[in-house]
């Protein structure tokens, strides 16, 4: 049999293999720019940033940051929403030959802790409200030697910049910011230094970004993504998209830039491309994002399920022109298949349903655009990827067409390594080959099905969520003696989160204790939905908790409910 049968359903001019550009991402936006200068590079709320003035404010970023005394591979956390600043500190961090360390904005004070200490972050370039909210509280503990402030008014055009802060106010995303040592704004440091940045570092195969990711088995690590890894991966989606006109498109980026999937699929993808990206810092506001397609028209709209399940349910969306939209990618969890005809009924587009992870940049696998699609299926490898099902046992054996196994991945989008842990790399990759954690099966065809997962990370409207890392915050809790966290099926998010609590004995507790306690200490999407008091919990003969024990109980609940109403 043919070892990779998915070649023969990729698209008409979807290549086998890509003919790289040899260039790290701000070197694409130099090419970008000289072609389409004054192209709009980024639209927000009225704003217009040129590919021309994108190049020159990113420019301007990496002198000063060199200025400031970073070093090639020095790490700068970038905690920020989709912004158009976001975008311009990202390429200028890489410019100065600097290390993204991508910061989810949703993060409490002790991840940013972890994660900036991890890293060894000395510079951050955050939203301002951010910074007295998460980060400042806890600049004791750190070793920031500067810090970089911008604000969502900053983003805005006349007169919007000057009704913000009285709009603002009231969500709390306008606070007073004292005068410190080290805080400097952002615009007083792009209008104080000339766009003289140094050579473009030459390593292709040079750390660019540390993307944090998670484990079953403690906090989060960071993800190795050399200027290869994103530049490539970027041009193989690209590769998938061979009727994307350049300087020609219109992109909606509502998936977060601090997520992979968003970093690659719209921002690097659009730079790229000379697309327009269409900016959106929270994409749960499905009354802007609806508005947004009807003001700038987007052509292309990468998202999760869970988005396109929201524009379909939209009040009225029958009567909103959103047409506008020819090609989606969607990822992160599986995509409905009534979600995904409802959706092209409404666009006339197309969604090509993928894969990935943030070890591979992300994008693994994809559906043809126009051809064969099938439902529940991941799709097939992309171009120069290759991937196989092996045996859970020891990884070696090549299963049969059919079979389960874990998915097992090879390509120049797969990750370096985790940043201080040869162990963990070592473990996930190995001759070359990363092994997922994932027990997929490939039909004759070389599609791919994903069936389950090894490890028990949940996935929740698009978000990694690690149940070790709840589970040792309800540990924590006084009046707790054991807990476990576990991936639940939910309609709307793929995915939602349960916890199940063991109290110690004498001891009475509420839900609702449980549920402020976590909503204090955890991101707003690792918080359980709902919490289960028991008397033990189930373990297996060395005393391992059984949280598939727990999520079997749960889908038999779910099942016997729906036939209850049938």
């Amino acid at each position: 049999m043919d070892p990779r049968p998915w070649h023969r359903f990729y698209d008409k001019g979807v290549p086998v293999g890509v003919d790289y550009q040899q260039l790290t991402i701000p070197q694409v936006l130099d090419k970008t720019a000289a072609a389409f200068p004054d192209r709009s590079a980024t639209l927000f709320e009225g704003h217009r940033l040129t590919y021309g003035q994108l190049k020159d404010q990113s420019d301007r970023l990496a002198t000063a940051l060199v200025r400031l005394g970073l070093k090639a591979g020095d790490r700068v956390a970038i905690q920020l929403p989709n912004l158009p600043q976001t975008v311009v500190a990202w390429l200028g961090v890489l410019r100065a030959g600097g290390i993204a360390v991508m910061t989810n904005p949703m993060y409490v004070q002790r991840e940013v802790e972890h994660q900036f200490e991890d890293a060894n972050v000395r510079i951050v370039i955050a939203l301002d409200a951010l910074w007295m909210k998460t980060i400042r509280p806890v600049r004791g503990n750190l070793h920031l030697d500067h810090v970089i402030l911008t604000g969502i008014k900053h983003a805005l055009p006349f007169p919007k910049n000057l009704l913000f802060p009285i709009v603002g106010k009231k969500s709390g995303m306008v606070v007073d910011v004292p005068a410190e040592p080290g805080v400097i704004w952002l615009n007083d440091l792009l209008a104080g230094t000339p766009a003289a940045p140094p050579p473009m570092p030459a390593d292709m195969d040079a750390i660019a970004n540390l993307q944090y990711t998670g484990g079953t088995t403690g906090l989060s690590k960071g993800a190795m993504l050399t200027h290869r890894n994103l530049s490539y991966n970027a041009q193989q989606a690209l590769a998938w998209f061979p009727g994307a006109a350049h300087g020609g498109e219109v992109m909606l980026s509502a998936l977060p830039f601090f997520h992979s999937f968003g970093l690659t699929v719209c921002m690097s993808f659009s730079l790229l491309l000379g697309a327009a990206q269409v900016l959106v810092p929270n994409p749960r506001d499905i009354k802007k994002l609806v508005g947004y397609i009807e003001k700038y028209r987007p052509t292309m709209f990468p998202a999760v399920p869970t988005l396109y399940n929201a524009v379909n349910n939209y009040p009225g969306i029958d009567k909103v022109d959103i047409s506008s939209i020819k090609g989606c990618i969607s990822g992160s969890a599986p995509l409905p298949m009534e979600v995904l005809e409802r959706f092209e009924k409404l666009t006339g587009g197309r969604i090509t349903e993928g894969f990935g992870l943030t070890e591979t940049s992300p994008i693994t696998h994809a559906n043809p655009l126009f051809g064969l699609r099938k439902p529940g299926s991941i799709g097939v490898p992309v171009s120069d990827t290759d991937a196989r099902i092996v045996d859970l046992e020891e990884g070696r054996k090549v299963m049969g067409v059919g079979e389960e196994g874990e998915l097992v991945l090879a390509g120049p989008q797969i990750m370096k390594g985790y940043w201080n842990k040869p162990d963990e790399t070592a473990d996930m990759i190995r001759d070359g080959w990363l092994y997922t954690g994932d027990i997929a099966k490939m039909d004759d065809e070389g599609y791919f099905y994903i069936v389950g997962r090894k490890k028990d990370m949940i996935i929740a409207g698009g978000y990694n969520i690690y149940p070790r890392e709840i589970d040792d915050l309800l540990f924590e809790h006084p009046k707790v003696l054991e807990a476990a966290a576990v991936g639940i099926p939910d309609p709307h998010r793929g995915e939602t989160v349960k916890a199940y609590i063991v109290l110690k004995p004498g001891e009475q507790a509420t839900i609702e204790e449980f549920a402020e306690y976590c909503k204090s200490r955890l991101a707003a999407y690792k918080v359980p939905k709902s919490y289960e008091f028991r008397a033990e919990l189930p373990k297996s003969t060395v005393g391992k908790v059984l949280r598939r024990v727990l999520r079997d109980e749960e889908v038999a609940k779910l099942k016997a409910a729906k036939g209850a109403d049938a």
